[in-house]
């Protein structure tokens, strides 16, 4: 495969000797350090890449690290083109630098598929640059030499000579406008398991995130925040100012900061604020949210978001209709890593540092916010102790921003847990109506499905499957909006609608005598050979993942256990999975996790695993227990102790499966999420009769008296 190369995708290749250095930053030290002497000679190839006369090979990593092993993965695709021996390399995370870098965001799983080609061409193009540096220096052609390990390669006469050796001539090269990608047969790195890169830090203890920033100087600002829909009446802030080791407290925007030197000064004088609150606007609790949500469940005249066939005429001449309804709770992003951004705004510019899923956002937002030029702001990305959409906004980044304007000194936000649970972004709250209309023979000839949530946007996918599959469809999306602020939380929408969708799905299979793999595949086939409207979805893609973990997971061939599956398309990857569930003392044991998964060429085979593994145990986890609910605007869940996660002991086995694909690569981050809580829901039918259609299950009538292991 070839691919031209245009003058955006690269800087001029130079010897940085030879007027300039190169800036990055070790994680290992508090404060920003220079790379070693040796690396002050590096060459620079292209925006991702530096070789040192020494052979260290330094790749920038220029998405946020968020746990999605991006650090690791981005720059194995680099090191695969060049040909580097991997102990070489070293992985630099890259600052937010717009002019260098396309897309410097962690968001909808898109990272890997928008930036393929892109770090192919960086790594492909410096290989051939040294290919051309050897032949000049040997005067031969460089199509009779070849690269491996990090050397170039005369096989004719046996000379070889490394890269570093080689990098200071390279620079002078030409960058070659077209560039031939390896195939994957060849790939040596890409496709194998490789350790995280930071993994030596991480059990170290050394300081790779926001919370570990540190400046000269700087102060630590914790702040009281409104309950939602509320604004501050009045605020007595006199014992707090009083207590030692306080700068300030300042009042800003309905919310209250101390501000001090210490953790524990700031933690212990903000326990002695006195804020009193009154309603702006609408004051909303869960009830509120559950009664509104029925009521737009009914709501006549809405907008269709897709519409096949004659929906309300088959309806009225099915011979059986089945409808259910399932609610989701908000939830919380329960980021390991509270929330936290380092801020330091002088009279000639605005530095920033932290956690940031869409850095590039959170810059524009700051300078909007401070009315300064975006061009005057650095920001400097640190790994993130979890995101899950979470670190998309900026809120709290302008905190900090605003804080450092007001106080003039740097200043770094902390958010405590119970912070991050109160006045967080929440996952919204959702509630789904599906009709489903069979024929005498149990053939699916009708479709109905609303979606109502709340601040959640649209929150159905109205091309997903069965679109195209059942000729009489119907899609449509209601959006209530609440002062209770919510964000993108991990596969948005569809973390909650997958589960829908596939447990319906399965009761539909059930009400038609059929098995549910069987029925799933015989629509694919009919949207395949006869679609009604457009299929938007891969057909061959998912009944791929799907045949794959009925092989696999053996099923229906162990009667001990009982098997539930659901297969999901989400973020350009198709997964299915099956849960295997035993009983064991009258009560359901959740044994077994298995996972088809078709997302293109695997880049980093350990990454890919945790991910599958990590998005799946998240969906369970959350599924079980996780709710956020509200009285007043406030919150009734504040830390742990009372908003549930799942604990190690009741995670079960996972088997990963990946096809083996040729295709690009799609996401990963996300997909594995949304099919599980319906995998163990069809298994809890099958093991108990009982169906579950409300989240939590744990508080479902189905579960009373039962203890789930």
């Amino acid at each position: 495969m070839s691919t031209k190369s245009t003058r955006r995708d690269f800087i001029k290749a130079s010897a940085m000797a030879g007027g300039g250095f190169l800036l990055s930053f070790r994680w290992t030290d508090a404060l920003a350090a220079p790379l070693p002497e040796s690396a002050a000679r590096e060459v620079s190839f292209n925006s991702y890449l530096s070789i040192s006369p020494d052979n260290v090979i330094t790749i920038l990593s220029p998405n946020p690290e968020v746990g999605q092993n991006i650090k690791t993965s981005f720059p194995m695709i680099v090191a695969e083109e060049l040909d580097a021996d991997w102990k070489n390399v070293k992985v630099v995370q890259a600052n937010l630098d717009t002019q260098k870098f396309n897309r410097q965001a962690t968001a909808g799983s898109g990272a890997m598929q928008h930036s393929w080609d892109r770090l192919r061409k960086a790594g492909a193009t410096a290989r051939l640059m040294l290919m051309e540096a050897a032949a000049k220096r040997w005067n031969v052609s460089s199509a009779t030499l070849t690269t491996e390990n990090g050397f170039v390669w005369h096989k004719e006469s046996g000379r070889k000579l490394n890269y570093g050796a080689l990098a200071t001539e390279a620079a002078t090269v030409v960058v070659p406008t077209e560039v031939k990608f390896k195939e994957k047969k060849d790939y040596k790195l890409i496709g194998k398991p490789i350790h995280n890169v930071d993994n030596a830090e991480m059990i170290t203890g050394k300081p790779l995130y926001g919370l570990d920033v540190y400046r000269e100087g700087m102060l630590l600002a914790m702040i009281e925040r409104p309950p939602f829909g509320t604004k501050i009446k009045s605020a007595d802030v006199s014992a707090a100012k009083a207590m030692p080791g306080i700068v300030d407290v300042v009042i800003f925007k309905d919310k209250v900061a101390v501000l001090g030197k210490s953790t524990w000064q700031v933690t212990k004088a903000r326990k002695l604020l006195k804020v009193e609150y009154e309603p702006d606007g609408a004051v909303e609790s869960t009830t509120d949210h559950d009664r509104l949500m029925k009521q737009l469940l009914d709501k006549q005249d809405v907008k269709p978001s897709r519409k096949d066939g004659d929906v309300d005429a088959i309806f009225k001449t099915a011979a059986k209709v089945i409808t259910r309804e399932y609610q989701a709770p908000f939830l919380s992003h329960a980021c390991m890593e509270p929330m936290n951004f380092f801020a330091h705004v002088r009279s000639d510019g605005v530095e920033l540092i932290g956690p940031a899923q869409l850095p590039e956002d959170t810059r524009k937002n700051v300078a909007k916010l401070l009315g300064v030029d975006i061009e005057k702001i650095t920001l400097e990305m640190t790994r993130m102790g979890g995101g899950f959409g979470r670190r998309q906004r900026s809120d709290y980044s302008m905190e900090a921003a605003e804080l450092s304007s007001l106080l003039k000194a740097p200043v770094k936000v902390m958010w405590t847990r119970e912070d991050d649970m109160r006045g967080g972004q929440y996952r919204p709250a959702m509630r789904y109506r599906f009709q489903a209309a069979l024929d005498a023979e149990g053939n699916w000839i009708g479709y109905r499905m609303r979606g109502v949530g709340v601040n959640s946007g649209n929150s159905t996918r109205p091309d997903h499957f069965p679109a195209g599959a059942v000729p009489n469809f119907l899609v449509d999306s209601i959006d209530h909006k609440s002062p209770v602020t919510t964000s993108p939380w991990r596969a948005p929408s569809e973390n909650f609608l997958g589960f829908a969708e596939q447990s319906f799905f399965d009761e539909i299979a059930t009400a038609a005598n059929r098995d549910p793999i069987e029925y799933r595949l015989s629509y694919l086939d009919r949207a395949k050979k006869s679609p009604t409207g457009a299929v938007k979805y891969d057909i061959d893609r998912m009944k791929g993942v799907i045949e794959l973990v009925a092989e696999k997971s053996g099923w229906g061939k162990n009667k001990k256990v009982f098997q539930g599956f659901s297969a999901y398309f989400s973020h350009g990857s198709y997964i299915a999975q099956v849960a295997e569930i035993e009983m064991q003392n009258g009560n359901p044991v959740l044994r077994k996790m298995v996972a088809a998964v078709d997302c293109g060429v695997v880049v980093n085979l350990s990454g890919a695993y945790q991910q599958v593994k990590g998005g799946i145990i998240d969906g369970l986890g959350h599924a079980l227990y996780g709710e956020v609910t509200l009285k007043d605007g406030v919150p009734d869940q504040k830390n742990f102790d009372t908003y549930r996660l799942i604990r190690m002991k009741e995670i079960p086995d996972v088997e990963v499966y990946f096809v083996d694909s040729a295709i690009n690569p799609t996401g990963l981050g996300e997909p594995a999420l949304p099919p599980a809580a319906a995998a163990l829901a069809n298994a809890f039918f099958k093991a108990t009769g009982k169906r579950l259609y409300n989240q939590p299950f744990m508080q479902e009538d189905a579960m009373k008296g039962v203890k789930f292991g």
